[in-house]
């Protein structure tokens, strides 16, 4: 694992430990943040922690003709309940998702200096939001980073059950592969699966 300075730079992703920390410090620039992505690296700390560099060696992605769609959520679908929108509360959704408790995690990892970050990336189109809407309120949404044929997922969240897997029913009709970074169970429920870092790397670079 390297220590980063003001140098725009990443050391090469077979340095990484075995859990996938490649690196630590540096900073949360558009530039840097660009550079990580595109080398298949995203931050990853707790706000009393030096920013973490991860590069993880299992991927956990979701090949969109694998997504699963239940019946019941289908039957939503048909219903047309909810709608959806694209970068237009940026803000919101990021603030929403820094607020869901998650019961494995001691508190948000999306700091206001992470979300200072990515609310920079959005507006240089970088960042991007999905947002599901309900009676005209936010009823859930994602965000992360537009690769071009791939996106980086980053977080999302729900006030009324089942809208951000709305979200990410949209999500899956855009993109070659959708990188949601590291397992856990409700990604797998949404058809979601681990590939290598191998693999991951390869289907970022035809980008």
């Amino acid at each position: 694992m390297e220590i980063l300075t003001d140098k725009l730079y990443f050391p090469p992703l077979e340095k990484a430990d075995r859990h996938g920390l490649i690196a630590l410090g540096g900073d949360l620039s558009v530039a840097r943040l660009q550079l990580a992505y595109h080398s298949g690296i995203f931050p990853w700390f707790n706000e009393d922690e030096p920013i973490l560099w991860w590069a993880p060696p299992k991927r956990m992605v979701l090949f969109p003709d694998e997504i699963r769609i239940s019946k019941s959520m289908r039957s939503i679908l048909r219903k047309g309940i909810f709608s959806v929108t694209t970068n237009q509360a940026f803000d919101a959704v990021i603030t929403n998702c820094s607020k869901i408790y998650r019961p494995d995690q001691n508190g948000s990892w999306i700091s206001n200096e992470m979300r200072a970050a990515y609310c920079q990336l959005h507006e240089q189109g970088i960042a991007k939001s999905i947002e599901v809407w309900h009676n005209g309120e936010l009823a859930g949404g994602l965000y992360g980073i537009d690769l071009g044929h791939v996106f980086s997922g980053e977080s999302m969240f729900s006030i009324v059950p089942n809208a951000s897997k709305i979200a990410f029913i949209e999500l899956a009709k855009t993109y070659e592969l959708v990188d949601c970074q590291i397992y856990n169970d409700h990604l797998e429920s949404l058809g979601c699966r681990e590939i290598a870092r191998k693999q991951f790397m390869q289907i970022l670079a035809k980008g």
